[in-house]
C-alpha cells in the first residue's frame, strides 16, 4: 500500500467518529496496538528532540524500505506516533521524503493537540523524514 493510500484510509477512519473524544480514543487504542521498539534502541539518541513526552524512535533499512518503531511514555503520544509508523514505515526512503503530510490537517489532529503535542508531531515527521534522507545515501 502507498504512502497516499495509507493516508487516504487514516482520513476515511477518523471521519467515522462525531466527535473529538472519539478520535482522541481511536488515536489512544492505536498507540496500544503500537509495535514496542526494542529495548536497546530506548537511548537518548533515538529520543525524538521537541516533543514534551518521551518519544523513542529506531529506523532502519530492511531490503528497500524503511522499518520505523517507536515508544512514547505519554498514551496519547503513542497513539500519534503509532499513526506517522502506520503511514511511513515499510515504504521507501524516496517516499518518505517526498511524502506530504496534509493528511494530518485533514482529519484535524494538529489543531486538536496542544501547542506542546503539536509541535512534538512536527518534531517526529521531521524526525521520520531525516531518517529517511539519513538511509537513503546508503
Amino acid at each position: 500500500m502507498t504512502i497516499k493510500e495509507i493516508q487516504e484510509e487514516i482520513v476515511d477512519e477518523f471521519a467515522l467518529f462525531d466527535d473529538w473524544m472519539q478520535r482522541y480514543e481511536y488515536i489512544i487504542e492505536l498507540g496500544k496496538s503500537l509495535p514496542l521498539i526494542n529495548d536497546q534502541y530506548k537511548i537518548e539518541e533515538n529520543l525524538i528532540r521537541g516533543c514534551q513526552s518521551q518519544v523513542w524512535l529506531h529506523a532502519e533499512k530492511k531490503d528497500d524500505t524503511i522499518v520505523f518503531t517507536a515508544d512514547s511514555d505519554a498514551i496519547l503520544t503513542k497513539g500519534i506516533i503509532a499513526i506517522l509508523i502506520r503511514v511511513f514505515s515499510n515504504q521507501k526512503a524516496v517516499d518518505v521524503m517526498n511524502a506530504d503530510t496534509s493528511f494530518i490537517d485533514e482529519i484535524g489532529l494538529k489543531e486538536h493537540l496542544s501547542p506542546t503535542r503539536a509541535n512534538g508531531l512536527v518534531s517526529m515527521i521531521k524526525q521520520i523524514k531525516l531518517y529517511a534522507i539519513a538511509l537513503q545515501a546508503n
